[in-house]
């Protein structure tokens, strides 16, 4: 079939439940479907796979114009709380697994999974830190070299 992607790199910035689970899903797609996938995580993003955060992922309310008129009320005291709560019972509904959990089984599929150099110094950040699945902490360009003839995507 021409034009099939085979390979996907897909960099994950955001540590909030909504810039995490994109990447997660479209990881975990890629796989399904045969397609390489690695992940490249920078800056917040590195959250998803800190030993001490990817447990304690949060929605973010404040400022985020998908909540509509929830945004509002985002900066009260326990508004983030009660609304990852809601998010989780939801996705919990539709079988889709906490953040550990999907980390372990893209890992499990064969998918990479990175942390950036860049980021991982100005976070004092080291691999010891990092979950288990994370293969590498590798440099932009290194992320480039491994990402050459597929597409890249930004969440």
């Amino acid at each position: 079939m021409e034009g099939k992607i085979e390979k996907v790199s897909i960099i994950v910035s955001k540590g909030s439940l909504e810039g995490i689970y994109p990447a997660l899903i479209m990881a975990n797609g890629a796989r399904a479907e045969g397609i390489e996938a690695n992940l490249f995580f920078t800056f917040f993003g590195l959250d998803a796979v800190s030993k001490k955060r990817h447990d304690h992922i949060k929605m973010a309310t404040v400022g985020n114009p998908g909540l509509h008129m929830a945004t509002l009320l985002g900066a009260l005291p326990g508004v983030p709380g009660l609304m990852t709560h809601y998010l989780d019972h939801k996705m919990d509904k539709l079988d889709i697994p906490p953040i550990p959990e999907f980390i372990e089984m893209i890992a499990d599929t064969g998918a990479g999974l990175y942390g950036c150099l860049a980021s991982c110094d100005l976070f004092g950040i080291t691999k010891d830190d990092l979950v288990d699945q994370v293969k590498d902490i590798i440099t932009v360009g290194e992320f480039y070299e491994m990402a050459a003839g597929g597409q890249i995507i930004f969440t």
